[in-house]
C-alpha cells in the first residue's frame, strides 16, 4: 500500500495522473511473498508463409498482461482497473523490449536478430530477409512485476 501511495505522490508531483481502483493490501506484490508477477501473453506472426529466399518477411506480434493481476511499472499502477473487469480481459503493454531470435532448421542454437520495443498499443513489428527455413522466436524477458513469456513461428523458405 505504501508503494502505491508513494507512486501516486510522485506522479502528482510530476503532473501525471494515476487512475486506480482500491484493492486489498495483499494484492500489492511488495506485501505478498507468494505473488510472482502479472501473467503476460505474447503473440507472434511471421509472414508471408512460405517465404521466398532473399525476400523480406514481416515479424509482428502483441504483448499483453492479464487484467486479473495487479502490476506496477514505473509511475503506472493498475490495480484491477475498471476497463479490465470483464472475465479473461487483457491489457496491452507499451514500451517493453521484445528480443527476436532465429534458429535455422538443423541448427542447435538461437541467433539474436534484433531487439524491438512494443508501441503504445502493445504491438511490435520489424522486417528481416528470409534466407533459410526455421523457427522465429519472440521473447519478453519480463519486467518489474511482469512474468516473462515467449512465442514461436516456423517459416518455410522456398529457393528460387
Amino acid at each position: 500500500m505504501m508503494r502505491r501511495l508513494a507512486a501516486g505522490a510522485a506522479a502528482a508531483a510530476l503532473g501525471v495522473s494515476v487512475l486506480a481502483t482500491a484493492a486489498p493490501a495483499s494484492a500489492d506484490p511488495g506485501h505478498d511473498p507468494d505473488w510472482d508477477g502479472g501473467h503476460t501473453r505474447l503473440s507472434l506472426d511471421v509472414g508471408p508463409e512460405p517465404a521466398w529466399e532473399g525476400r523480406g518477411i514481416s515479424i509482428r506480434g502483441k504483448l499483453s498482461v492479464e487484467c486479473e493481476q495487479d502490476y506496477i511499472d514505473g509511475f503506472v499502477v493498475v490495480t484491477h482497473a475498471d476497463h479490465c473487469k470483464r472475465a479473461g480481459g487483457w491489457k496491452r503493454l507499451a514500451g517493453k523490449s521484445i528480443v527476436i531470435l532465429f534458429k535455422a532448421d538443423g541448427s542447435r542454437g538461437w541467433e539474436h536478430v534484433e531487439t524491438v520495443r512494443t508501441h503504445r498499443d502493445g504491438y511490435f513489428s520489424t522486417r528481416e530477409r528470409a534466407w533459410t527455413s526455421g523457427t522465429w522466436r519472440a521473447v519478453f524477458e519480463g519486467a518489474w512485476y511482469l512474468r516473462p513469456t515467449e512465442a514461436t513461428d516456423w517459416v518455410k523458405v522456398i529457393r528460387h
